[in-house]
């Protein structure tokens, strides 16, 4: 099953932007710090964690530890199971953040 027309996960979100942002920069070029970006989309810092490994896992973001996160040259790395593992954690994090978005407009119903 499909679903579309609902809000994007926060995370996408952070991701979509900063996809727009590496396409004007060169491999190499430093991307805002994780407190840049959490005072940027005033999301929690797991969010942009999130967001940033769905552009790891595409090759645009290369993470260097303590020195930051870098634009990649768009080799997608090759995949091991702790990168799996941090993608499945981002999707149950998108996927948690659209049912509280749901919770939230449903109305309640006292059984």
């Amino acid at each position: 099953m499909t679903v579309t027309g609902g809000p994007k996960p926060k995370a996408v979100q952070v991701a979509d932007a900063l996809r727009e942002d590496v396409k004007r920069m060169k491999p190499g070029d430093k991307l805002p710090s994780q407190r840049e970006l959490i005072e940027r989309f005033g999301y929690a810092s797991q969010t942009i964690q999130n967001g940033l490994a769905m552009l790891r896992s595409e090759g645009l973001v290369v993470s260097a530890g303590n020195l930051g996160n870098f634009v990649g040259d768009g080799t997608v790395p090759t995949s091991d199971v702790r990168d799996e593992i941090n993608e499945l954690r981002s999707l149950v994090q998108s996927l948690a953040e659209r049912v509280e978005a749901l919770e939230e407009r449903a109305p309640l119903s006292g059984a």
